[in-house]
């Protein structure tokens, strides 16, 4: 069994907290769904028996309709079909939904939140990639041309699933005219590393009967797109570089996708001239922020800053900032629920 980290365990604490004395939280659900483990299924206290009381009351049948009408895979467990939201409490994929979805029609609260981010936006648009509901703020998005040669013989991208994608996009204007696009990325208890083992390293990775092919896979594919990268410095080696240790694995790739849909705008339904990355962490996440990361020795902000030229387009922010310039007279059931199911600081 892997072991957790403090702040992991905290949230677990507060998830059992609630399921036992807050019956609005989680409608009543008591948990304890079963797991697969090597020792048979074993009940997990913090798997909800029924997975749509993991998403805040009022938003359930829209997310799961949105998800399923624009073929977008929910993140699942063993023991979860991707049809349907997971319901495992700790997912940051629901923190994501249960925080943004809200939100997503409502202009004046998305502008409210791409300020909070950027002060001199001046607008936001609707994601018309979005086939069924467009609106401010769209879920798991990919690129409508496979920029990163992620995909084999043009095949499909699925949204949230086997390509890079980001967790919530918003589509913005600045003051000057620019076209923003604004890709979040949203983390809750994860961390990357556990205790005796080594972080993986992707650029090394085997395949069942080639050594090293899904590492090498991945160097040819990302080593030039970085080399080109107006935002990511160069390096003489990527092999066993920062790049391909997470988290920073995933936030080369989503930087640059940000680039390539921009370069490639010419391609795309969303047409931006300019990108701001936002990391959405909670500031108590220790083990993610705080971890001294082998491949640097630094944190993870200081490790990734260090990769980058300009510093103003890569920002964290906990999830309590991001929500704190909307209208909280108008969303106080929203704010109430997240301050008591999420926020910490």
């Amino acid at each position: 069994m892997r072991n957790r980290s403090k702040f992991e365990k905290q949230e677990r604490d507060r998830v059992m907290n609630l399921l036992i004395n807050s019956n609005d939280i989680f409608n009543g659900d008591n948990a304890g769904k079963q797991y697969p483990t090597n020792d048979g299924l074993k009940p997990s206290p913090i798997h909800l028996l029924n997975c749509r009381n993991n998403l805040i009351n009022g938003i359930v049948q829209d997310v799961i309709d949105y998800f399923n009408k624009n073929e977008i895979a929910f993140w699942k467990t063993d023991v979860d079909e991707d049809k349907m939201p997971t319901g495992h409490t700790l997912s940051s994929q629901i923190a994501c939904i249960n925080h943004l979805f809200p939100l997503r029609n409502d202009k004046d609260a998305v502008l409210a939140i791409a300020q909070t981010i950027c002060p001199e936006i001046v607008d936001v648009m609707k994601i018309e990639t979005d086939k069924y509901f467009p609106s401010y703020i769209a879920f798991e998005v990919v690129s409508d041309t496979d920029h990163l040669n992620e995909t084999k013989d043009n095949q499909k991208f699925t949204r949230g699933k086997m390509c890079t994608s980001v967790d919530a996009l918003i589509y913005a204007k600045h003051k000057d005219s620019r076209h923003i696009i604004i890709p979040i990325e949203w983390k809750y208890t994860e961390n990357y590393h556990e205790n005796g083992k080594p972080d993986k390293d992707y650029s090394i990775e085997d395949r069942r009967h080639e050594k090293e092919g899904k590492g090498k896979e991945r160097l040819l594919r990302y080593s030039d797109l970085i080399t080109n990268s107006n935002q990511l410095k160069s390096l003489d080696k990527y092999k066993n570089s920062v790049y391909f240790f997470e988290p920073f694995y995933q936030l080369m790739r989503q930087t640059l996708w940000a680039e390539q849909m921009i370069a490639g705008k010419a391609t795309e339904t969303i047409q931006a001239d300019d990108f701001i990355h936002v990391h959405v962490i909670s500031k108590e996440n220790d083990a993610l922020l705080n971890y001294n990361y082998p491949v640097s020795n630094n944190s993870m902000e200081e490790t990734w800053r260090k990769c980058l030229h300009n510093q103003e387009k890569y920002k964290i922010i906990s999830p309590k900032e991001l929500a704190a310039s909307i209208d909280y007279e108008k969303y106080l059931n929203l704010i109430r629920y997240l301050s008591t199911r999420y926020w910490r600081e």
